[in-house]
């Protein structure tokens, strides 16, 4: 009989703790832990379906009903290994992926980092703003008003606040994104045949389903998320010994950015590819086609939904850019350095705020042309960033016992060689090819 055991219990009920309330502490403890760490997993990943990837989504419902919804769990993998290996080194070396990049491999590469991610993060800019106007002329508002406050808005939020402070209006977007779910519900779908398209894929060889395909992919990782998730990381100095809750908060944050994936898919297929309305371009469309269809609550929580999104992105997009070009210039970057402290940093997002807003504004401006540059330079940059991120997470001077194993290298490599031939498809289909889904987000 073990009488050290037996002793210990006694005391435990007699102080008046019992081994149930011990496993609530711990459990608390936790908990606290994680809502202490979580946050830019969380936000990078649902960042993310922005209005560029909302509309491929809307397209995907709409041209084949719940047909790619298969696609969505290869998607969460992809897109939670290759943010997992960001969110290690930011927790490992306390630097950002920039920086790591200029430090290991000198100015030169980082030059083509920092200057193509601030013409494509431009680009993108300027498609967020596009579909601030879009989503707010359902509303009945112009986008000569809309546009403007929207993006005095977006610049005061950033340039007012702490970092704590915008993580919390972040993190409460990403709760609006539930729009998505109850327009769902709004449409009445077929749940059934919707989880069976999820278990068993509906495989079709057509060259109009291999390209929405591969624009889903491409809406699901862009190269910005990388640069922006680990610097969230390094500002709120998370450590080695919060690992484990800075990858919890990445898995929960590509399993959400999923979930919302399903609900629009699922939304536009119960109405929009049902009665036939297959020739919906972009997400604004599709929420005027709702009304009719599924009520009106439907299609203005899913415009609603759009504006969310378009907003939430044109806040973080410059973010990233910022923090991109700061980093591999050696420039002080984060949201807890005041004006002053940070000039080149805030100087930035100003740029980038002001012309993205100020190129929707213009009477004749070419957006469908800046939508496809953002689409080319995407799938010219990405590749390149996530082979530096392979390299720089596969150092074992750099991270030490927090190298991939191998099991992870083969998924990550997998992962990427996928992307890379998926969004080469997608930018020889955006040059040479009149027709093509918007740009992903």
């Amino acid at each position: 009989m073990n009488w050290d055991a037996i002793a210990a219990k006694f005391e435990r009920v007699r102080t008046g703790e019992t081994d149930f309330q011990k496993k609530i502490r711990g459990l608390r403890r936790r908990l606290t832990l994680l809502l202490a760490v979580v946050g830019p997993g969380l936000i990078t990943s649902n960042v993310d379906n922005d209005a560029g990837g909302i509309s491929v989504y809307t397209q995907a419902g709409a041209q084949y009903g719940y047909a790619l919804l298969w696609s969505l769990i290869p998607m969460t993998i992809a897109l939670y290994v290759t943010e997992e290996m960001c969110a290690r080194m930011g927790v490992v070396t306390g630097k950002g992926l920039s920086d790591l990049i200029r430090e290991e491999f000198g100015f030169r590469p980082t030059f083509f980092v920092m200057i193509t991610g601030f013409f494509v993060d431009l680009a993108n800019v300027v498609a967020e703003f596009a579909g601030v106007a879009a989503a707010m002329q359902i509303f009945g508002i112009n986008r000569y008003v809309a546009v403007p406050i929207a993006a005095i808005l977006v610049w005061v939020l950033v340039i007012r606040g702490t970092y704590r402070q915008v993580e919390t209006i972040f993190l409460f977007a990403c709760v609006l994104y539930l729009s998505y779910v109850f327009s769902a519900f709004f449409a009445k779908p077929d749940w059934l045949i919707a989880a069976k398209e999820i278990v068993i894929p509906s495989l079709s060889l057509s060259s109009g389903y291999l390209l929405m395909l591969t624009g889903l992919v491409g809406t699901t990782i862009a190269p910005w998320q990388f640069f922006y998730l680990q610097a969230g990381f390094v500002e709120k100095k998370v450590g080695p010994r919060q690992y484990p809750q800075a990858r919890a908060d990445v898995l929960v944050g590509s399993i959400s950015c999923m979930v919302i994936v399903f609900f629009i898919i699922v939304c536009t297929a119960a109405t929009l590819y049902v009665s036939g309305h297959r020739d919906i371009t972009d997400a604004a469309q599709a929420a005027q086609a709702l009304i009719p269809l599924a009520g009106k609550g439907a299609g203005v929580l899913f415009a609603f939904g759009l504006l969310n999104a378009s907003l939430f992105a044109a806040s973080i997009l410059p973010l990233s850019t910022a923090h991109v070009i700061c980093e591999g210039l050696g420039f002080e970057a984060g949201l807890d350095h005041k004006f002053k402290e940070a000039p080149i940093f805030y100087w930035l997002y100003t740029i980038l705020i002001v012309v993205g807003a100020g190129v929707v504004l213009l009477p004749h401006a070419p957006l469908w042309k800046i939508l496809i540059f953002s689409q080319v330079g995407n799938g010219i940059w990405l590749p390149v960033v996530v082979i530096f991120i392979l390299l720089l997470v596969n150092r074992r001077d750099l991270m030490g016992e927090y190298v991939n194993t191998m099991t992870f290298n083969i998924v990550a490599w997998a992962t990427a060689i996928g992307m890379i031939a998926l969004t080469l498809i997608l930018t020889y289909t955006a040059l040479f090819q009149q027709s093509v889904p918007p740009p992903p987000g």
